[in-house]
């Protein structure tokens, strides 16, 4: 009797599609092959158009909005599940709503414990993500959980830079923990900008904590969306003696103004990953590929193989 072996097929949803054909490339397979069948009202339907019975399917979707990118990847989960897939899992290279992860006032939603639910509910049997907005986050699922880190591919950029006087900085108060991790590996010093919000995306004030004059900044977040945070943040770097600020973040959210306050601000130069497809080029903007990274983790996952050796921090 012949044995049976598990496949993996990989597709994916119309949010990632650059990035997933990048991943199947470094993978060594074909991205799958599924069609959209979209109503007149907008209504969706995706279908797969090969077996994928008995397979290991990965599904590559950031969930960044419009909604419609989330419900589309919950229904590709929803027909990999009936049609007999082994196992399923959801690459999400951004997680959306994650800034949702509790009740920080009165009659509030916890959206990111929502889109959990709503992915188990689905029939996902294990979650890949890259950079958590909150780590607490993947106690949400009951399923398993490879949060992926972006100091894999930051590291060896900044390395590359050879920054001699290098300080590695954080926009706020809540990212503190990631650049102490990118200073204690890359031995450098560490500096925080302290803000006040009047709203969301408004900043009231904002403080610099540490010394930074005659130094090589390097910003570290992960994610930038309207670009007021970090670009303020560069400003008084620079205000207060920097030699040169840069800035990385894993996911390129860039809404608003966030292009133009990007070319206007101090910043030598944003380098992001390709989680998100950027909507417009921006000479100051650097894009590093995050496929050969999920690639990898693809294949130890697949061969039930440790993941921890293939962060560095």
């Amino acid at each position: 009797m012949k044995m049976y072996e598990p496949k993996v097929k990989l597709f994916a949803g119309r949010a990632s599609e650059d990035l997933a054909n990048k991943i199947a490339k470094s993978y060594g397979i074909p991205l799958g092959n599924i069609i959209i069948n979209t109503f007149s009202d907008g209504e969706f339907q995706p279908s797969f158009e090969e077996s994928v019975r008995g397979a290991d399917v990965f599904i590559v979707q950031s969930t960044f909005p419009p909604a419609d990118n989330l419900m589309e990847l919950l229904m590709m989960i929803d027909a990999a599940k009936r049609a007999s897939a082994r196992r399923i899992v959801a690459i999400m290279p951004y997680f959306g709503l994650a800034r949702q992860d509790r009740k920080d006032k009165p009659r509030v939603p916890i959206g990111a414990k929502l889109v959990a639910n709503m992915l188990a509910a689905a029939g996902v049997t294990r979650v890949m993500t890259m950079d958590l907005h909150a780590d607490q986050i993947q106690g949400f699922f009951e399923v398993p959980v490879d949060h992926i880190f972006g100091s894999t591919i930051f590291i060896p950029y900044i390395k590359s830079l050879n920054l001699p006087n290098l300080t590695m900085a954080s926009p706020d108060m809540g990212g503190t923990k990631r650049a102490n991790a990118y200073a204690k590996f890359l031995q450098a010093e560490v500096a925080v900008c302290y803000k006040q919000r009047k709203k969301a995306n408004v900043i009231e004030d904002m403080f610099l904590i540490g010394e930074v004059a005659g130094r090589d900044v390097v910003i570290v977040d992960d994610m930038v969306d309207t670009a007021g945070t970090l670009c303020k943040a560069a400003d008084i770097m620079m205000e207060n003696g920097a030699t040169s600020v840069r800035a990385i973040a894993s996911h390129a959210i860039l809404s608003g103004k966030a292009y133009e306050r990007i070319e206007n601000s101090k910043l030598t130069e944003l380098i992001v990953t390709d989680t998100i497809p950027l909507t417009q080029k921006s000479d100051k903007i650097r894009v590093l590929s995050v496929a050969d990274l999920f690639s990898d983790i693809i294949n130890k996952v697949f061969n039930h193989e440790s993941i921890s050796n293939t962060f560095i921090c």
